[in-house]
């Protein structure tokens, strides 16, 4: 059952919702393992993540859905957890940068660390995921392909030829597996 349960009532004013009266309790995966979370249905997965689950490597940046920071992947893809409204959340399943590899093992990881990627690093994990989600379409891009995939990414410290030089990295160690 996606939502398990509805508590206080909609209200509206006008047409407008008044929020935080309408509470679920929505079931939904994260990192494979299953989650009942009681939150505002408007909650963004992003602070149902940090905030409910205590998952702090998705970040917030900008909150509407253009940095990048907050990047998590659903069925491979990367998708904004700032734009997911609890209520959409539920029943989808989800991957943070905590799945990866809790000994920073992944390719992805490795290679950033390898090519020192990270300045501030506040939006690395963002670009990890994503660039994993373009390594799961493209094994192998080229130069034009990483940055087509990067190019809605932001990062203030300017690290995009690093970021480059990493995703080249780890599609080479992963072509070895």
């Amino acid at each position: 059952m996606v939502l398990l349960l509805a508590r206080g009532l909609a209200a509206n004013f006008c047409g407008k919702k008044i929020y935080g009266l309408l509470e679920l309790v929505i079931a939904l995966v994260i990192n494979g393992t299953n989650h009942q979370v009681d939150v505002d249905d408007d909650t963004p997965l992003l602070w149902i993540l940090r905030d409910t689950l205590g998952l702090t490597g998705t970040k917030f940046g900008c909150g509407v859905g253009v940095c990048g920071s907050c990047t998590i992947l659903e069925n491979g893809d990367g998708v904004r957890a700032c734009q997911i409204p609890a209520s959409a959340a539920a029943g989808r399943s989800f991957t943070t940068i905590e799945a990866l590899s809790a000994e920073g093992n992944h390719p992805c990881q490795k290679a950033w660390l390898a090519e020192d990627v990270a300045q501030c690093g506040f939006c690395q994990p963002g670009m990890i995921m994503t660039a994993c989600a373009l390594l799961k379409k493209h094994p192998q891009p080229n130069d034009a392909e990483i940055d087509s995939a990067m190019s809605d990414l932001v990062c203030r410290c300017g690290t995009y030829p690093r970021i480059r030089k990493a995703i080249h990295r780890a599609a080479a160690e992963m072509a070895k597996k």
